[in-house]
């Protein structure tokens, strides 16, 4: 068996699904539009330059909704997979899940943004395994803002599909092949980690490394 790792935003989505939820609970009103925009782009920007700070941000980006009743948080979770997400999932980023799939790799989402904005992508996508951002919660299973366990960012991401597998009884060493589909420097520590590293709809810093070392580009998107 071979395994397929796929980041989300900027590699199978032509956008940030995180910066993109931020955006909506301004169309909602659920934020002040200015200010809140003002702060989603900060956050965005240090996410890009790789200064990002995680915790900050999850309290930061979580407070818009967090407090509301779940109704209301899912409703609006279903309104930003029809009107925004939807129309993000091209056909060739569908494609190459499903080639993957239909070989009988394990396939997994491997996302730095959180499991709450995430989960019903991964499932649109037909991506049975979804590694995201664990969201802390409390007692009585609200979100609380923090960050639950090690977050799948930068090197994280490589200890938490290691404990993802482990949870399956399994390790890397047990596939012929690990593919890993990017478009971020974010990921070069697990995209270093795999038999097969794609740079995938790469940012100038990503092509250039992939370029100098041999590994393959794909664009999926114009």
């Amino acid at each position: 068996m071979e395994l397929a790792l796929f980041d989300l935003d900027g590699t199978l989505l032509p956008g940030d699904s995180d910066h993109a939820f931020g955006e909506f609970m301004v169309k909602l009103g659920w934020v002040d539009g200015a200010a809140w925009r003002a702060r989603n782009d900060g956050f965005f920007a240090d996410y890009q330059a790789g200064r990002l700070d995680l915790p900050a941000y999850i309290d930061f980006a979580t407070s818009a909704w967090r407090t509301r009743p779940e109704t209301e948080q899912l409703a609006a979770r279903e309104r930003f997979m029809q009107e925004v997400i939807r129309p993000q999932m091209h056909a060739q980023a569908l494609a190459l899940v499903r080639k993957h799939l239909d070989a009988g790799h394990l396939c997994a989402v491997v996302t730095a943004t959180n499991e709450f904005v995430t989960a019903p992508i991964a499932a649109a996508f037909g991506v049975p395994h979804l590694i995201a951002l664990r969201l802390a919660r409390d007692a009585q299973g609200r979100v609380t803002g923090a960050i639950d366990g090690v977050p799948s960012y930068r090197e994280g991401k490589i200890e938490r599909v290691r404990d993802w597998l482990a949870g399956l009884g399994r390790t890397q060493a047990d596939f012929a092949r690990v593919h890993f589909y990017s478009d971020s420097t974010n990921d070069l520590p697990l995209l270093e980690q795999v038999d097969s590293p794609v740079a995938t709809n790469p940012g100038s810093a990503l092509e250039a490394i992939a370029r100098a070392r041999g590994w393959p580009i794909l664009k999926l998107f114009a």
